[in-house]
């Protein structure tokens, strides 16, 4: 139903608590650009189409709250789009694995294609296979 709304679901999580649990959507614009931001009435339209989805189906047991949000400035990236959508960015990749020792690298991305990225990381470049991506994000300047 996001998607069906002309926005991506960035991520989905539930937070489960004593009076309720929160699941909370991320969304974005499905746009190339990175400067395209998502805007409040952007969030409220989503909210209220999945609110009367899950109202309708009750897929969640219990009490919850709804929260539907931007990524933010230091948004996930998953997809390879996300990462041609940042080429020129500043990001920071957690591999699965360590490599030579190191787990986490800090750089700018200057490129991604169906494969891998490659950023320069302390003016060395340094290429990152989509497989070895434990976790990444945008580092916010």
């Amino acid at each position: 139903m996001v998607e069906a709304a002309g926005y991506e679901l960035v991520e989905l999580e539930f937070l489960p608590g004593s009076g309720g649990g929160v699941l909370r959507l991320y969304i974005d614009l499905v746009s190339s650009d990175p400067a395209a931001a998502i805007a409040i009435e952007d969030c409220e339209q989503v909210s209220r189409a999945v609110a009367a989805t899950l109202d309708e189906s009750d897929p969640i047991p219990g009490a919850y709250s709804l929260e539907v949000s931007s990524p933010g400035f230091d948004r996930v990236l998953r997809k390879p789009a996300h990462f041609v959508r940042f080429v020129g960015e500043r990001v920071k990749v957690e591999l699965s694995v360590a490599r030579a020792g190191r787990k986490r690298f800090t750089g700018a991305l200057t490129a991604a294609d169906e494969s891998g990225i490659e950023l320069e990381v302390d003016g060395v470049e340094v290429k990152i296979a989509y497989a070895d991506v434990g976790r990444a994000r945008v580092v916010p300047v």
